[in-house]
């Protein structure tokens, strides 16, 4: 079957150009997006594996200056569409509409704040708008009927499902509840991204199945902690069996 990945990334990690070479075998194994995740020291929907990789990032000179260089030089390099997910922190210090228009600027299809509510969140949408370009919401497994109607009266593009509680890493299981879940959400939105706890093949086969894009990310930075050096061949393989090109 055709399936559509999305794949998670975080930029200077293990350092910036090893992370340019992750970004490099993401795109070769057939990643349909990239979300690029800006570092940040209290990650607090993050598990142990992404918030090594994010302070190990912070470390090797991560900034959000060079978060928009590196998010330049990808969408110069690569056609996928980039999105940029960050924590609510970094956007309101910069200034919303300030961390909005540096996205756009630097060629990003869209944003992802999971912290930012639809109704708390700070001015995202209205400055996404002007900028002409896409604000993610996310919403969380088990959300009222009512929250949904919420989302769907924003009208956007795409919508991220959270497909289980808690913080990323561990597995999920697709049982009957989460796919429906992701099949309710699909019903508000052009395109979902379905993620949290997808880490093989056959569980990105059956998102796929449901009309949505899997999403991938704690495996994904697990390769790369696992490599000795160059992590382009670990990334590479274990995306390749993702999208089912390696299995």
């Amino acid at each position: 079957m055709n399936t559509r990945l999305m794949a998670h990334m975080l930029p200077f990690y293990p350092d910036r150009s090893r992370s340019m070479r992750v970004a490099e075998a993401l795109v070769e194994a057939g990643a349909d997006y990239l979300e690029v995740q800006f570092p940040f020291s209290d990650p607090s929907a993050d598990g142990p594996t992404i918030q090594a990789a994010s302070a190990t990032s912070l470390a090797q000179g991560f900034s959000v200056a060079e978060g928009w260089k590196f998010v330049e030089e990808l969408t110069k390099r690569f056609t996928v569409p980039i999105f940029v997910m960050s924590y609510a922190s970094p956007v309101f210090t910069h200034g919303v509409q300030a961390f909005v228009t540096a996205a756009a600027g630097a060629g990003a299809a869209g944003l992802i704040v999971p912290d930012l509510p639809i109704d708390a969140d700070e001015g995202l949408y209205g400055a996404a708008q002007r900028a002409d370009i896409a604000a993610v919401p996310v919403t969380a497994f088990g959300a009222t009927q009512t929250r949904l109607r919420m989302i769907a009266d924003l009208d956007v593009p795409y919508v991220y499902a959270s497909i289980r509680r808690g913080i990323t890493g561990t597995s999920t299981d697709l049982d009957r509840t989460t796919r429906d879940f992701i099949t309710d959400v699909g019903s508000i939105a052009g395109e979902v991204f379905a993620g949290f706890g997808i880490q093989r093949h056959e569980q990105v086969e059956t998102v796929c199945r449901l009309g949505a894009i899997a999403v991938v990310g704690s495996a994904l930075v697990r390769a790369i902690a696992g490599a000795e050096e160059d992590p382009y061949a670990a990334v590479l393989t274990l995306c390749g069996k993702l999208t089912g090109s390696q299995v």
